[in-house]
């Protein structure tokens, strides 16, 4: 099978109607943030049974083609002694990996970010394919001050998202791209429009130079909100702006953009994609989900570290993803959160 072919295969598999990807990615210092409200200790056995419980969701497959893996998960198995990313696909579910290293601070550039992890990408991306992932991930943060992203911080890491992206599709794999503008800060939605609209022309012009081919892509970005610390903005006003800074800067050859939540609440995330796919019709794109928090938050919270809660814990999640699956058709409302 050629390379292209592979890419579009895994392309048709991802992308499907009424189905978004789950972020299971989180690196150690995170996925301990995540455990420790729950009381549960970050170790290997703990975090085995966790991602176990995940892929082992009856019926998870009816509402999720892909799933993002941290790299560990790649070799892990469930408690039958089968490979988490061969449980994946006997789902239905494309297997994925986090390649990034994390962030450090750029040189010349104080309060801006950028990413690691690019040294030797192509030969691990290459590992990861024979383990079983067939798409990968890497993200870049933009903070939001009076002085931040830099011009140097923005074409800094769209340099970097764009020669990943190339390297992935070098290999046959297919590169999320998650240019994030951070939700931290008391900025407006106007504010943040702003920057997104910026953020994202950078990063496909940087794609056009590196020879991204755009139909084997998929985007993870924030949706256009305003900061935290501001007055919160209805789902409707969210839609409009996410969708008209989509227009702007997306060319429609890429095939699906599945948001991240970035900090929004598990219904916060549901009623504001909701919202885009309910009000704005025939897009280019598919308007879709890649919640990390926001569709684990409440199945971590049914599980807290027990088996005897494995069911309950498995019911949230499938909940969770069955109603991203409805906002995915516009057909989402707050009373099925009651059902």
């Amino acid at each position: 099978m050629s390379i292209q072919t592979d890419m579009q295969k895994t392309i048709e598999d991802m992308v499907q109607k009424g189905k978004g990807i789950l972020a299971a990615d989180e690196s150690l210092p995170t996925i301990t943030k995540r455990f420790k409200p729950i009381g549960v200790e970050p170790t290997e056995e703990n975090r085995r049974a966790w991602r176990t419980l995940l892929l082992t969701t009856p019926r998870l497959g009816d509402y999720i083609s892909g799933i993002i893996l941290f790299e560990e998960t790649l070799t892990q198995k469930n408690d039958d002694g089968t490979l988490l990313p061969e449980v994946a696909e006997s789902q239905g579910i494309v297997p994925g990996v986090k390649v990034d290293k994390g962030t450090i601070s750029l040189v010349n550039s104080p309060g801006d970010f950028i990413t690691q992890g690019l040294d030797n990408l192509g030969e691990r991306l290459k590992t990861y394919k024979e383990q079983g992932a067939r798409f990968a991930k890497w993200r870049e943060v933009y903070p939001i001050s009076t002085h931040n992203p830099r011009r140097l911080g923005i074409e800094a890491n769209a340099e970097a998202l764009a020669c990943y992206a190339a390297i992935c599709q070098s290999v046959g794999i297919i590169p999320i791209v998650e240019p994030e503008v951070l939700i931290d800060g008391e900025h407006t939605i106007e504010r943040c429009f702003e920057v997104t609209e910026t953020v994202q022309h950078a990063v496909y012009h940087a794609m056009r130079r590196y020879g991204v081919i755009l139909e084997y892509t998929i985007l993870k970005p924030s949706m256009v909100v305003p900061g935290k610390e501001h007055t919160k903005a209805s789902p409707e006003e969210v839609a409009e702006n996410t969708v008209k800074q989509l227009r702007r800067t997306v060319p429609a050859a890429v095939p699906s953009i599945n948001f991240l939540s970035g900090g929004q609440s598990p219904e916060e995330a549901t009623v504001n994609l909701n919202a885009m796919n309910a009000n704005y019709l025939n897009q280019p794109w598919e308007l879709s989900f890649s919640y990390g928090r926001a569709l684990q938050e409440t199945a971590l919270q049914a599980w807290l570290g027990k088996k005897e809660n494995v069911p309950a814990a498995q019911a949230a999640l499938l909940k969770r993803a069955k109603l991203n699956a409805a906002a995915r058709y516009g057909s989402y409302t707050p009373e099925m959160e009651k059902e």
